[in-house]
């Protein structure tokens, strides 16, 4: 899967791809046309997708300003989905094409999750890869001829599991972790992983990641000579600046508020 932001304005477009893609019109799109066999149609506005299946050409008339984010996804990572939340194999999967629907679901998923982050900063990939398998998940369900109930999951990890996914996190923190190497240490399916996770632990996968990077850096602002940028990179964010915000919006005060009044009760 991938993310792409994008804006255009006044242009003419043909699109036929050889992946799936889910577009959401940020702003603007009023006056954005698709062709269709009746004419051109025109519906965009902000928070009104368009679903575009695998191999269906299509064409655009772009008459204004507009911001759009498209979810890309290939055909095969959409039946290994199905398959690893449902443990079937349907014998194809088709996607209902839709043109400038709104849907409050994918918005909330796009604006609260996708659209509210710095994608380049690695300590972010968790939340993207975990948003985008919800949206691919929603899109199945919804939006596609699966009609099987998503599973109903009630436990928690086992204990042994737990203890190795949380250890295996302490000593990744560095890294730009994505959901699928969580899901991966416990031989579960991302949507279970992630289900299952949060029973264990009453936090989001993306979320306890967060907290235990911002603890790990709390930690070595105290107790370490690192500048503040080397804390940064040690517990897996990609900017000092970036790095301050997440860790003042935490605690309550910033990285270099708490390296200078430990340098002070040092002295």
């Amino acid at each position: 899967m991938q993310l792409a932001a994008w804006k255009n304005q006044h242009d003419l477009v043909s699109v036929c791809s050889n992946h799936h893609t889910l577009s959401l019109y940020v702003e603007g799109g009023y006056e954005s046309y698709r062709k269709t066999p009746l004419g051109w149609r025109n519906g965009g506005a902000p928070d009104r997708f368009c679903l575009m299946p695998k191999g269906q050409e299509s064409t655009w008339d772009i008459r204004g300003d507009l911001t759009f984010v498209h979810l890309y996804y290939t055909d095969q990572h959409l039946r290994e989905t199905a398959l690893k939340i449902w443990d079937k194999e349907p014998s194809f999967i088709e996607l209902n094409e839709q043109n400038f629907v709104p849907d409050q679901s994918i918005t909330l998923l796009y604006r609260q999750f996708l659209l509210s982050c710095d994608w380049q900063d690695k300590s972010n990939q968790l939340q993207l890869s975990s948003t985008a398998t919800l949206l691919l998940n929603y899109l199945l369900k919804n939006y596609s001829n699966v009609q099987w109930n998503l599973p109903t999951v009630t436990g928690g990890l086992a204990p042994f599991l737990l203890k190795r996914v949380q250890e295996w996190i302490e000593d990744h923190l560095h890294l730009g972790l994505i959901i699928a190497d969580l899901a991966q240490q416990t031989g579960l399916s991302e949507y279970h992983f992630a289900h299952m996770f949060k029973q264990s632990t009453g936090l989001p996968p993306h979320q306890f990641v967060l907290q235990r990077r911002l603890l790990r850096a709390h930690d070595l602002i105290v107790s370490s000579q690192l500048n503040l940028t080397e804390i940064a990179l040690c517990c897996g964010f990609s900017s000092a600046g970036h790095f301050s915000a997440r860790f003042k919006q935490h605690f309550g005060y910033s990285p270099s508020s708490l390296r200078k009044n430990t340098t002070q009760n040092q002295c």
